[in-house]
This record gives C-alpha cells, structure tokens and sequence, in this order.
C-alpha cells in the first residue's frame, strides 16, 4: 500500500503546477526552435529552385564562357600542408611555454621535470622531422 501512495506521490510532484510550467517553456522553447529551421529551410529551398533553371549558372564557368583549354590545374605540393602542420605543432609548443615560465617559482621540482619532458619529447620529434627531410623544401615540383 505505501509503495502505491509514494508512486501517486511521485506522480503529482512531477505533474504539478509548477513542474509543467517549467517544462512547458522549454517545450515551447524546441517547437518553436524547430518551427523557425523549418520555415527557413523551406524558404531557402525554394529560392533556391529559381537559381538552378539558369543553363548559364549551371555551365563550367559563371561568366558564359566555354572552356578553351583543359579545366585541370597543376597538382598542389602536399608539402605546404607538412610544413602547416609541423608549423601548428610548433607554435603550440612555444605558446604552452609562457604560462609555463610564468609559474616556474610556484611549482616545484615536479613542474620543472614534467616541461624538461615534454621539452624533450618535442626536441625527438623535431630530431626525427629533420632526418626524414619533412624541413627540406623540394626544388622542382
């Protein structure tokens, strides 16, 4: 009998007054949320149908022309992005140093050894970068 009356308990706490007010805000908080992305997404597709019936939007070139030579291009050396990506690791190495010298006389000998490690780590990392050749700028492409 008592679990019956802490269910019904239950139940009138969470159905309460003030329990639905605050659920009925977020409720229509999403309904509306949902309502506005619908509305746009409607709006945009069909502006959008307009654009598509244009041939000359839809040709290689907005301009109207044909193309008189081939559309390829020249392949992009993939060495700009090694040499971004060695650059990020880089300078977020550097740039975790200033805080890092700015609270040297607070940490004690744990903080000193944990940056000589990471120092390290980043000195082997560049070591093996440099061997591999990933720093040297190729001469033809």
């Amino acid at each position: 009998m008592n679990i019956i009356k802490y269910q019904n308990n239950f139940r009138d706490k969470i159905f309460s007054s003030y329990y639905a007010q605050e659920y009925s805000k977020i409720l229509l908080f999403f309904l509306l949320a949902l309502l506005i992305a619908s509305l746009l997404l409607t709006i945009s597709y069909c502006l959008s149908l307009n654009s598509l019936k244009d041939t000359e939007k839809l040709s290689e070139y907005e301009c109207g022309f044909e193309p008189f030579d081939t559309a390829t291009r020249y392949p992009f050396d993939i060495h700009f992005y090694v040499v971004g990506i060695l650059f990020l690791i880089f300078d977020i190495e550097i740039a975790l140093l200033f805080p890092w010298v700015l609270g040297l006389k607070y940490m004690g000998s744990l903080g000193i050894t944990a940056m000589i490690f990471v120092l390290f780590i980043l000195l082997a990392g560049f070591i093996y970068e440099w061997f591999r050749g990933a720093l040297n700028w190729p001469t033809k492409i």
